[in-house]
C-alpha cells in the first residue's frame, strides 16, 4: 500500500508539472529568445547588411563584403567629405557654373536643376544633393571643396578626399571615382562598408537634418540680385513615408548598380541602419529594406 501511495504521489506531481510547464509554455514564459525565435528575411536584392548603429553590433548579412556599383549612394560620402571640411560655412555661396548644368544633360543624369548663374547656399546644394539626388549639385560642391587651378583637378582632389575618408574608416571594399555615383568603371563599395560610411555621416547633425527631410524648397539669389524660389526638392527615400521611424538616409540606382538604398530607422531609442544593393525596382529595394530593419529590431528587442 505505500508503495501504491507514493506510485501516486509521483502521478500527481508529474501531472503537475506538466499542466504547469504548458501554462508556461502558452504564456511564452519558456518560448526561446527573441533572437531565436525570429526568422531570417529573405530579400530580392544581390547584397544586404544591417547593423546596431549604436554599437556597431552585425544584425544581418547577405554577400554583405561583395563589391558592387552603388549609384548615388555614393553621395551619402560626397555630403560626408563636405561637412568634414574645416571651418565650414554653410551659409556660403557657390555660382552656378554652366559646366554643372551640361554634365547633367550629356549623362542623363538625376539633378537638382540648379540654374546657371544662381547663387546658391552650401547648405541647400546639400540638400539639392541627397534629396532628388542631384548631380549638379554634387559636381558645384566637388568643384567648390576640391583643390587645384583647373575643375578637372578640383574634381579629382575632391574624389581623392572621398577615397581617404573611407580609408581613414578602416574599408578596404570601397573606391571612388565620381563625386556622384555615375562612376568610369572603379566606382563601388558593399553593403556593409556603406553602412559604415552611412553611420559615420550620420554623427554630423547637419548631414541627419537633411537626410529625414521630405521636401525643400530652395530660395537661391539669381545673377541680376532677385530672389529666385526653386521648385520644392522632394526626397527620393520613400521610407520616409512609409515606415515609422525612418531617419533617412539615401536611395540610388543606374544601370550596372540596379536600384540601392541605404536606410536608418529609430524606435524605442534603437537605431538599426543598414543597406541593400541591386534590387530589382524602386518598390523592392524598400520591401527589402523593411524586411531586414523588422528583423533587426526584433534581434534587439
Amino acid at each position: 500500500m505505500i508503495t501504491g501511495i507514493k506510485g501516486t504521489r509521483r502521478i500527481r506531481r508529474a501531472t503537475a508539472v506538466a499542466v504547469t510547464s504548458g501554462a508556461l509554455l502558452a504564456t511564452g514564459a519558456l518560448t526561446a529568445t527573441p533572437a531565436q525565435a525570429v526568422t531570417k528575411p529573405s530579400i530580392v536584392a544581390a547584397g544586404g547588411y544591417a547593423m546596431n548603429n549604436a554599437t556597431g553590433k552585425t544584425l544581418y548579412t547577405k554577400a554583405a563584403d561583395t563589391q558592387r556599383s552603388t549609384g548615388s549612394t555614393t553621395k551619402i560620402m560626397t555630403a560626408k567629405v563636405v561637412l568634414a571640411q574645416s571651418n565650414l560655412n554653410l551659409d556660403a555661396k557657390v555660382t552656378i557654373q554652366k559646366e554643372y548644368s551640361d554634365y547633367v544633360v550629356r549623362n542623363n543624369a538625376s539633378q537638382a536643376h540648379l540654374i546657371v548663374g544662381d547663387k546658391v547656399t552650401v547648405r541647400q546644394l546639400l540638400y539639392g544633393l541627397m534629396l532628388p539626388s542631384g548631380c549638379d549639385a554634387a559636381y558645384a560642391l566637388a568643384d567648390k571643396y576640391g583643390s587645384g587651378t583647373t575643375r578637372a583637378k578640383r574634381v579629382a582632389n575632391f574624389i581623392g578626399k572621398m577615397n581617404t575618408a573611407a580609408k581613414n574608416l578602416g574599408l578596404t571594399h570601397t573606391h571612388f571615382d565620381s563625386f556622384d555615383g555615375i562612376g568610369n568603371g572603379n566606382n563601388y563599395s558593399t553593403p556593409r562598408d556603406l553602412t559604415k560610411i552611412a553611420s559615420s555621416a550620420m554623427k554630423s547633425s547637419t548631414f541627419r537634418t537633411v537626410v529625414k527631410t521630405k521636401s525643400y524648397t530652395a530660395r537661391t539669389i539669381t545673377k541680376t540680385g532677385s530672389t529666385r524660389v526653386m521648385n520644392p526638392w522632394t526626397n527620393t527615400n520613400g521610407l520616409l513615408s512609409s515606415y515609422s521611424g525612418t531617419i533617412g538616409v539615401k536611395t540610388g540606382s543606374g544601370p550596372e548598380a540596379k536600384y540601392c538604398l541605404v536606410f536608418a530607422a529609430t524606435r524605442n531609442g534603437r537605431t538599426v541602419i543598414g543597406t541593400v544593393l541591386a534590387s530589382s525596382s524602386i518598390p523592392q529595394r524598400e520591401s527589402d529594406a523593411k524586411k531586414v530593419m523588422n528583423y533587426g529590431f526584433a534581434l534587439m528587442g
